[in-house]
């Protein structure tokens, strides 16, 4: 396995040439902001959170799923960059209607974490407030497209690690929305196994439990983590 060197934030960092700029920042100890990248799935680079500064390139790169080279320099924390995170925040909260102060993961969102670590204090944009329903069909989780920010961590878990393919994306750009089963309410879903794993995949308050209240949905990803894990390491393989 080919080793590559690259310097992040000044820091000199080893890495192996499959990884990407991501993989290897995290593995030095250097957090990035990411939404829609979540360990065991493959990454999309739908959120844009992670962009870094790469010397010698013009563009923004998105750390996810750009991959080490030798000798690169990057950077992850300039004042170009906060701009640019705090500017995705805002629009993500103008896009739909997240209200905090009412919502079920409430201190528990990494939507709302991440706001207030950039340092979002208010939104420089005009609120589309559209109006979505909510899917409580299902007999035991709810779906609050309201709060959806279209990460697609749902469908990628619900495809990849459940192998059920219950959750698809339907539309373009910011009128979006998860669907299941070709536009089946969720409750209709023949192919849903009811599994849970897209509702502790999802970083806000737009897949929960039935039933919880404001403040009270949470999540347990080690169960993701340990299904993930058992799988490469072959251990269910009889």
């Amino acid at each position: 396995m080919a080793v590559k060197t690259l310097t992040i934030d000044g820091m000199l960092v080893s890495a192996a040439e499959e990884q990407t700029v991501l993989d290897a920042a995290t593995d030095a100890g250097i957090r990035i902001p990411t939404l829609c990248h979540l360990d065991g799935v493959s990454d999309v680079g739908a959120c844009r959170l992670c962009l870094v500064e790469v010397v010698g390139s013009p563009k923004l790169m998105p750390a996810c799923v750009t991959k080490v080279v030798e000798g690169m320099e990057v950077r992850t924390d300039t004042p170009r960059l906060r701009h640019y995170r705090r500017m995705i925040l805002e629009l993500l909260f103008a896009e739909r209607n997240h209200v905090c102060a009412v919502c079920v993961s409430n201190g528990h969102c990494e939507l709302q974490a991440l706001a207030q670590t950039q340092g979002m204090d208010h939104v420089r944009f005009e609120y589309l407030f559209p109006k979505y329903e909510v899917d409580i069909t299902h007999r035991m989780f709810g779906m609050d497209h309201n709060r959806c920010i279209l990460c697609t961590r749902c469908v990628r878990v619900c495809w990849y690690i459940e192998a059920a393919g219950t959750k698809s994306v339907a539309g373009r750009g910011a009128p979006s929305r998860i669907i299941t089963d070709l536009n089946l309410p969720w409750g209709q879903a023949e192919t849903c196994t009811s599994c849970g794993k897209c509702v502790q995949a999802c970083p806000t308050g737009a897949l929960f439990h039935k039933g919880s209240t404001v403040a009270e949905m949470t999540r347990d990803r080690t169960r993701l983590e340990y299904i993930v894990t058992a799988r490469e390491k072959k251990q269910w393989i009889v």
